[in-house]
């Protein structure tokens, strides 16, 4: 059986998909299928599979699973990300940080999405309406994402930023640099040189434009502002395949670049929120700084478990409306194909 003893909680009472799952007969509200809340994709669809699964093996056996992998995916790259600094220390781009910043730490361990806002915006306070960076740090599953998202809802003027996008405007113009020098190949030695990163930083411009704050690429053949190619050309293949490459030699000067430009903005009157590992933007100057955590990491690989679940089963009932046992039947047979996955 998918499920021993069974519980439900979590959302308000027993959810649809909770009570569903679990072959409960509790009533289900109209507003709230099993099908919507599937669709939904969001916290409460994981909630709702972590309250009716939450005591099956199988289930707890991929959120160990889940758990284990994030925790080791996320030393991994925050190794990489810190060799890619030191890179920049040793080169003079940055300067060694003798104290780290101070951050506020939120247990989400049995909070909802608005009561981690909540605790943020109290301790923003009144910056909020003059214009303030806000930071966010924190494990992959910890909900970053989503309270990004529920900040945006709940501050004035907000706007959000991406080291991500100018590291493959850097990456384009290396790219250029290449083909342009008559290089058959991309080639990293001769691109990324100190003298060609000087070189390329200067033909990023980032200023306010027609459309608001904006960055222009400017140089090599290339003159766009980021929000118009940023889905195209920035995301094509010869870009792609090239950024772990060129992240790794310019965390520095990327790093000064999004200090830089989140501070303007916050001048001009605007609350970034900036999503990131604090080996970067420990470099960007605010005092308000927040690591999501999890007291109990079991919850966060039950979180991404969830989360894969759910995305499943929607693959599984397809863009038709699904019935609520359709809706329960998917979800328990995504557990069983990814509970032989990770059996194998």
């Amino acid at each position: 059986p998918l499920h021993d003893t069974p519980r439900c909680g979590a959302i308000t009472g027993c959810s649809p998909l909770s009570s569903l799952i679990m072959g409960a007969s509790a009533s289900i509200p109209e507003a709230a299928s099993s099908d919507e809340l599937l669709r939904g994709q969001d916290a409460k669809t994981t909630q709702a599979i972590i309250a009716a699964l939450g005591e099956d093996a199988s289930f707890q056996a991929l959120g160990k699973f889940e758990a284990e992998a994030i925790v080791a995916r996320d030393r991994e790259d925050a190794e990489k990300l810190q060799t890619g600094i030191q890179v920049s220390i040793d080169a003079g781009v940055l300067p060694p940080l003798e104290t780290p910043p101070e951050y506020v730490e939120i247990d989400v361990v049995g909070k909802t999405p608005d009561q981690v806002c909540d605790v943020i915006v109290e301790h923003v306070g009144d910056a909020a309406q003059s214009g303030c960076v806000i930071v966010l740090c924190g494990l992959s599953g910890t909900g970053k994402g989503t309270t990004v998202s529920n900040l945006k809802a709940r501050l004035p003027a907000t706007v959000t930023w991406s080291n991500g996008n100018i590291f493959r405007a850097l990456t384009l113009l290396a790219v250029k640099w290449c083909e342009q020098n008559g290089l058959e190949a991309f080639d990293a030695d001769q691109a990324l040189t100190t003298e060609n990163l000087a070189s390329f930083m200067t033909m990023l411009k980032f200023d306010k434009y027609e459309g608001g704050w904006d960055t222009r690429i400017d140089g090599l053949g290339v003159t766009a502002l980021i929000s118009e190619v940023q889905n195209t050309v920035l995301k094509g293949p010869s870009v792609s395949q090239h950024i772990p490459t060129v992240a790794q030699q310019t965390q520095g000067h990327v790093v000064n670049f999004a200090a830089e430009a989140t501070r303007r903005m916050g001048a001009d009157g605007l609350n970034v929120l900036l999503e990131g590992r604090e080996a970067t933007v420990n470099y960007v100057p605010t005092p308000f700084r927040y690591t999501l955590c999890m007291s109990d990491t079991t919850l966060l690989g039950q979180r991404r478990a969830a989360q894969r679940l759910a995305a499943k089963a929607l693959e599984k009932i397809g863009a038709e409306p699904a019935t609520n046992d359709a809706v329960a039947q998917a979800v328990q047979q995504a557990l069983s194909d990814f509970a032989s996955e990770i059996q194998q």
